[in-house]
């Protein structure tokens, strides 16, 4: 008789957001820094890059709770609602290189100057590296400062493994920590995939996360 599927429920936790969750380690060090700074920055507004999955969103969400901002994904932003969205208050654009209204986000840069007001940006790439056809937009663009998070070390994935499966409510052991780490690309990308490919994998079967489940998970005989 075949077994019935087990009913999978998405209990994972929001994402924990505070700067007591956040996992400090070498490579994002200048980019708490700058976060750290604020109000003291040389201008009103920067822009904050890193790797896929490498704390822009936490690092992003830091300041927004420090200096009162909303945090706005890119693909949001038109030239209607940035009367609404900025001037008043700061503003965080989350992705802004990865497809955003140029002329909105130019004007939003010119009201968040104008009143004086912080303007945060992130994305995988330094500004200058952004495929920005607007010319004036390029240029103030062009001169931000830039706080990067780099490429992360061992300790670092090992922290994130084990905070992204606490997120998810699971325990693991040291020996599977042990396990994955040799076997996965150094990256933060990497580490989130696979969490999430395991916590699936574990619900489905009713397993715990183990060694075994991460070798079936990996395609290791």
């Amino acid at each position: 008789m075949k077994k019935a599927s087990q009913l999978i429920f998405d209990l994972t936790r929001p994402p924990a957001y505070s700067a007591a969750d956040f996992l400090p380690a070498p490579c994002n060090e200048a980019a708490m820094g700058w976060i750290e700074r604020w109000p003291g920055w040389p201008g009103f507004a920067i822009a904050l890059s890193g790797p896929a999955a490498s704390g822009k969103s936490h690092l992003a969400h830091i300041f927004a709770e420090k200096s009162g901002s909303v945090v706005a994904p890119a693909d949001v932003l038109t030239t209607d609602n940035i009367p609404d969205i900025a001037g008043e208050q700061g503003v965080v654009v989350e992705d802004a290189d990865r497809g955003v209204d140029e002329t909105a986000l130019f004007h939003l840069y010119n009201l968040q100057k104008e009143q004086g007001k912080p303007l945060l940006l992130t994305g995988r790439e330094p500004p200058n590296r952004w495929k920005v056809t607007l010319p004036d937009l390029r240029s103030r663009l062009a001169t931000l400062p830039v706080a990067e998070i780099g490429s992360p070390d061992d300790m670092l994935l090992e922290a994130l493994l084990v905070k992204l499966f606490s997120d998810r409510q699971l325990r693991i052991g040291p020996d599977v920590v042990a396990y994955v780490l040799p076997r996965i690309d150094r990256s933060f990308a990497a580490v989130h995939e696979l969490v999430d490919k395991l916590d699936k994998a574990a619900l489905e079967g009713g397993r715990a996360v183990t060694v075994p489940l991460v070798r079936t998970v990996l395609g290791i005989t």
